[in-house]
This record gives C-alpha cells, sequence and structure tokens, in this order.
C-alpha cells in the first residue's frame, strides 16, 4: 500500500450535514442532477405550458387575455409571477436540449469521450444554458 493511498481518508458512515456539505461535486454531476431537474420542472408545468399554447393560439381575444396575464397578473397573482414561470420554462427547456444535445454526441463518439471531455462539455452546457436563458429571460421582462 502507498502512502497516498494511506493519507487518504476513508468514508463507511456518511454524514449527510458533515461530509456531504464539504464534498465538491465535478461539473458533469452538476449537469446529471439538473437534467434530471430540467426534466421534472418541464413535466410540473406542462399544465401551464398547454394554457399558455391554448390561450396563445385560441382568438384575438384570448391573446389579449394572454398578454394581460404577463403583464398584470391574474386575481391575487402577479404578472412578473407568470414571468418567473414562463421563465423556470425557459431554462428548463434549453438545459434539457443542451444536456441532452450532449448526451447523444457522447453517445456517437464513444473513442472521443474522456474525464477532460466531460469536464469541459459540462461547462459548456452549463454556459451555453444559461446564457441563452439569459438573453430570452431579458427578452421575457422587456429589457430590449
Amino acid at each position: 500500500m502507498t502512502e497516498l493511498a494511506k493519507k487518504r481518508p476513508e468514508f463507511r458512515n456518511i454524514n449527510a450535514f458533515k461530509d456531504l456539505t464539504t464534498y465538491r461535486m465535478a461539473p458533469a454531476a452538476w449537469v446529471s442532477i439538473l437534467h434530471r431537474a430540467s426534466g421534472v420542472i418541464m413535466f410540473l408545468l406542462l399544465p401551464f405550458i398547454l394554457w399558455m399554447f391554448d390561450t396563445s393560439v385560441s382568438s384575438e381575444f384570448s391573446f389579449a387575455k394572454f398578454k394581460a396575464v404577463f403583464n398584470a397578473g391574474v386575481g391575487f397573482v402577479p404578472g412578473w409571477f407568470f414571468k418567473l414561470l414562463a421563465l423556470a420554462l425557459i431554462w428548463s427547456y434549453l438545459h434539457h436540449f443542451t444536456a441532452g444535445l450532449r448526451h447523444l454526441w457522447m453517445d456517437i463518439s464513444h473513442d472521443a469521450v474522456t474525464k477532460e471531455f466531460g469536464k469541459t462539455s459540462a461547462i459548456a452546457t452549463l454556459a451555453i444554458s444559461i446564457a441563452l436563458t439569459l438573453v430570452l429571460g431579458a427578452k421575457l421582462f422587456g429589457l430590449y
């Protein structure tokens, strides 16, 4: 046994409060967890998606009502809350899409998949999805 193996800590019983707070996950782990979370968000917001689609394409009156929901809100729920829901939906779709492309690329090119590629592609996936979300979020909130 080498000296390095002797110095490494050995975790047999992981304490969730002490050990997990100091654990540093790799970027690929974050992408994997967020890929699953974005799928759950899209599934949970499916009624909101169907309502948006139905209301926006039914008639001119329903489209005006659709726009009013995002500007003035409905009842006690303000319009910015619906914009935040739409922003969460935008992020979840963009992240799920880019992470899915990453996984497809790794499935297609088995020989090119290395630990370094996993790290750089995970960082690129996070950067692309966040950048596109910021651009579309700025448009959603009327910044341009």
